[in-house]
Parts: C-alpha cells; structure tokens; sequence
C-alpha cells in the first residue's frame, strides 16, 4: 500500500501540508501534491515528492493531479478566516468546481479512495445562536442554513460527495473540521483563524511594548478548537474506516474567545487591555462539536488539550515574528 500513489490536493495550505509530511513519515513512497500557489508560498514542501502548482478549478488540472491516483485527500479551496470568508462569499463558492472536477476525475480514473474535508460551517445558523451552544450532531445540518458563501459551497460538495458515491460507487469519506490550529499554517494576511491571529496580535503587543490589542466582537463568542496532530490522526482513521456519511472531526471543549485570548497570554507572560471591535466579523455565537459519532464508530478522540496545543502554536509564530525583527503585516 506504501507504494500506491496517493494525490492531496491543497498540499500547500496548513492542513494539506501537515498531512503530506505524515504519509513521508509513515514510509508513504508515491505521494503528489498539489496547490495553486506558487512553490515559494506553500507552507511545507518535501523535494522527494511529486509537487505541481496547479489550479485545480480547472477540469484539465484536476484530470492531471489525479492521473493514477489510488487514494485522493480533496483539502483545497478558497477559504480563511471569518474576515475573509464574510468578505468575499463567491470566491468561497467558486471552491465547487474544484470538488466537481475532481470527483469526475476520480471516477475516471476509478481512484479506490475519495477523501472530502468539509466544516463545521454547513450547519445551520440557527443552532448557534446561544453563547452556550449545544454541540452540533451530524444531523443538525439539516434543515440547511449554513454559513453563506463558504458553508453552502461545503453542504452543497457533501452531497455532490454522496452521489457520486450512490451513482458511481466511488468510496468517498467526509470530514466536518472544526477549527484546525497549529504550526506552519496561515497567521497574517487576512485569512488566519481566530488561534493563529490571536497569538500574532499578543506576540506583537510583546514585541513592540504595547499594552492592548483589538478583539474582534465582544469576545464572548464561543467556539472548540481541534490541534493538527489529532486532525490528521481523525483524519486518516475516517478515510480508513467504511463510514460513508459525513462526521464531526473537532474538539469538544468549548472556550470563549476570552478564554482563548487568557491562554495566549499565560503562554506569553503578560496581560492586556482589550478593545472589543463589535463591527468586526465574528461569525457565529457559539460553536461545538457533538463527537458522539466518532467516538462510537472509531474510538477517536482529541488528544492534545487546548493550552497545549496553543503553547506549540505560539512558539512557531513568535519565531517567525522575530526572525524578521518582530515585524507583523
């Protein structure tokens, strides 16, 4: 099986990248990855794998990436953010076609495989509404009234999923992530998620003397955040298993934005002011992830606590932050 070429698509974004290096690592031989940005600004990139830049809401480029694949992990789209997924809903939704296009592939190519990373998004908005938000089941997807832009565009790729499955027998296998955080992923720019942005703004504060930084909301907001190491864990047992429904992937600890901001700030040492900008993106109030489901039919579990995790995560972004002079864009 280490020999059989296995296609992740998004191979240059944060989660795409962790999960090459850990088929390298599990002694995976035959391994292509492939990003629409160019080589210098993927975040991991390995010379001994197959590499190609291309962009995949192509037809003819998704027929390309996939040319002999046995197992496809489909993590690419165009996506961040709240502040960049509430801001530009058509860019998410163009993210369609690279899922189109690559299950067409796949089903001409007869890949064994299929692997759909879906969110937390597809469910519906009014599930969310409360600060101490119930976890969110499988089920409570539909009635559909997903994040706009970005949720439709991933409630509307399961089910293109799902009856590609039905109707070609490709094995597909759907992941709902939740929050994914960690090291060599997107921290500035725009598109960074609320651990990553959080970590810069107090590694800037430290960095530059000040004393407060900007809270997007009024920091109450609710949300469980799931470390890399136990996506890919999650990740590789789902595509493993025979459950062909999609499945929550996250954590199930559900911490406010504040409660997020005081980790950051144990981890660096310091406290301070916040200045709440409630005409800032905040998504939804809360946010959790029911892991009834996945702890049932695999055993999985986060592993990894949150101040844990954050701690690792700091540290990688302090370092990149210093090493030009602790500089932030």
């Amino acid at each position: 099986m280490r020999d059989q070429l296995i296609v992740v698509c998004g191979a240059g974004g944060f989660i795409g990248g962790h999960l090459v290096a850990s088929f390298l690592s599990q002694g995976h031989t035959r391994v292509r990855a492939v990003d629409i940005k160019p080589f210098n600004e993927w975040f991991q990139i390995f010379p001994q794998v197959d590499n190609k830049q291309l962009d995949l809401c192509s037809k003819d480029n998704c027929f390309e990436a996939l040319e002999g694949a046995v197992y496809v992990y489909n993590l690419a789209a165009d996506m961040g953010g709240m502040g960049f997924i509430e801001s530009n809903k058509a860019l998410c939704m163009l993210s369609v076609l690279i899922n189109t296009h690559a299950l067409l592939a796949a089903e001409e190519y007869g890949v064994k495989k299929f692997f759909y990373s879906s969110s937390a998004c597809v469910y519906a908005a009014d599930k969310q509404d409360a600060y101490d938000v119930a976890p969110l089941k499988e089920s409570d997807a539909y009635p559909a009234m997903p994040e706009d832009g970005y949720g439709w565009e991933k409630l509307f790729s399961e089910r293109m999923c799902r009856h590609f499955r039905e109707d070609f027998g490709i094995e597909v296998r759907v992941a709902r992530y939740h929050n994914v955080y960690g090291a060599n992923g997107t921290y500035e720019g725009g598109r960074e998620k609320a651990p990553a942005a959080i970590c810069r703004k107090v590694i800037h504060a430290k960095l530059t003397g000040q004393k407060e930084i900007e809270i997007w909301g009024d920091g109450q907001q609710t949300r469980s955040f799931m470390y890399i190491d136990d996506c890919l864990k999650g990740t590789e047992m789902i595509m493993d298993s025979d459950i062909t429904e999609p499945i929550n992937l996250g954590s199930n600890e559900l911490v406010s934005i504040n409660q997020l901001v005081d980790i950051v700030e144990k981890i660096a040492g310091t406290k301070l002011r916040r200045r709440y900008n409630l005409s800032a993106p905040k998504g939804v109030n809360g946010r959790n992830s029911d892991n009834t489901l996945i702890k049932q039919l695999l055993d999985w579990e986060p592993r990894t606590s949150l101040e844990d995790g954050m701690e690792k995560t700091y540290k990688w972004i302090y370092d990149q932050i210093a090493s030009r002079g602790g500089t932030t864009t």
